[in-house]
């Protein structure tokens, strides 16, 4: 197999490049500056699948309409503590940005702010809008539902969704705790990074569309979840706590029939396959003062994870890792010698750059 090649850019060169790409397609300012700092925020932490490599089908979608540039953002349903946003088809981070900053204002007023919305797509890594409550010494919680693409456990088709979640908690003078997963085994845009690579995926990833396994991500069709019965168990109750809750059901209408899974594949160059991809999601803030002391809090959470690093360790383990650890190494990293980019994705960005007249921070 051919060697990977990285061509690399300061993570300042690279947002400027993201947000120069979506202001040539027509997103405002801020908007594009709110989607770039959700996109390095991923590649900085080591998150490439949900990383600059998006940007390609993201500006495909803007181009079909999917994603709408001047959404309708409403706030159709609102009580001190809680709100329901109609989307619109609003860029998923821009909305989810909106919701969040609402729940922690909520969550300033009332001790808890939990904001569901409706009818938007991807958003990028969710750590991102969980720390941002972090940040306002406040607990974050995040998830999106998805239509179906993962098969529940016992099951060889689709019938739930690989619908992430993260959990953030703040520290003392360091990167918010932070939880943040799929619920499957691994995420699809993992696989699309694997495809760019020319690399094979793990065993136990996917199946192909006859629901046999396979580890060649050009023929991974659907998704495998994490800890089996728990994992596809888990993420039919985030549906049900998201989506049937704002009355838009995401998989319901594949397990009727009435639509058809969203089978994985690559989006460049499938409009319909992109504009099937709708979600919903939920964001939360508790605000920690109101239930506890916070430096309090914060020396507990110390604690935990001093007497958990000090445990006995497991043999062939060098060291006992912490959710979110393996990412702020790579933020320390990455901030320092600037944030790869596999020569395929560089190409590919490159000649779309080439078509809107923007130049790359970077050098193959």
């Amino acid at each position: 197999m051919k060697p990977e090649t990285n061509a690399f850019a300061s993570w300042e060169s690279l947002r400027s490049f993201i947000i120069d790409m979506f202001c040539r397609v027509g997103v405002t300012r801020d908007d594009a500056e709110t989607v770039a700092g959700a996109l390095i925020w991923a590649n900085l932490r080591g998150v490439d699948s949900h990383g600059v490599q998006l940007l390609p089908w993201y500006i495909e979608a803007i181009k079909i309409g999917h994603f709408n540039i001047k959404p309708d953002i409403r706030i159709e349903k609102e009580s001190q503590a809680s709100a329901t946003i109609e989307a619109n088809l609003a860029m998923g981070a821009v909305v989810n940005a909106f919701g969040m900053n609402l729940a922690i204002e909520k969550a300033r007023n009332t001790g808890i702010g939990w904001v569901f919305i409706r009818n938007t797509n991807h958003q990028g890594a969710l750590g991102h809008y969980s720390q941002m409550a972090a940040m306002n010494d406040m607990a974050g919680i995040a998830w999106v539902c998805s239509i179906a693409n993962t098969v529940p456990y016992g099951a060889r088709a689709p019938g739930t969704a690989n619908n992430p979640i993260s959990i953030s908690v703040p520290r003392r003078g360091q990167h918010p705790l932070t939880l943040d997963m799929s619920t499957s085994v691994a995420a699809a845009q993992k696989i699309a990074v694997a495809k760019a690579k020319g690399r094979p995926i793990p065993e136990g990833w996917a199946l192909d569309r006859e629901g046999n396994p396979t580890t060649d991500p050009e023929k991974a069709a659907v998704l495998l979840p994490v800890a089996g019965a728990k994992g596809s168990g888990l993420s039919l109750m985030l549906e049900c706590l998201c989506s049937v809750m704002v009355g838009n059901p995401r998989l319901e209408p594949v397990l009727r029939g009435d639509i058809l899974p969203l089978w994985l594949g690559t989006m460049i160059g499938n409009p319909e396959r992109i504009r099937r991809a709708i979600q919903n999601s939920a964001v939360a803030a508790i605000d920690i003062g109101a239930f506890t002391d916070t430096d309090g809090y914060k020396t507990h959470i110390e604690n935990l994870i001093s007497g958990i690093k000090k445990l006995p360790r497991a043999d062939g383990c060098d060291e006992i890792l912490l959710p979110g650890e393996p990412e702020v190494r790579n933020y320390e990293q990455r901030m320092k010698e600037g944030i790869p980019i596999p020569e395929k994705t560089a190409l590919t960005l490159q000649n779309l750059a080439d078509g809107l007249g923007v130049e790359v921070p970077w050098q193959l």
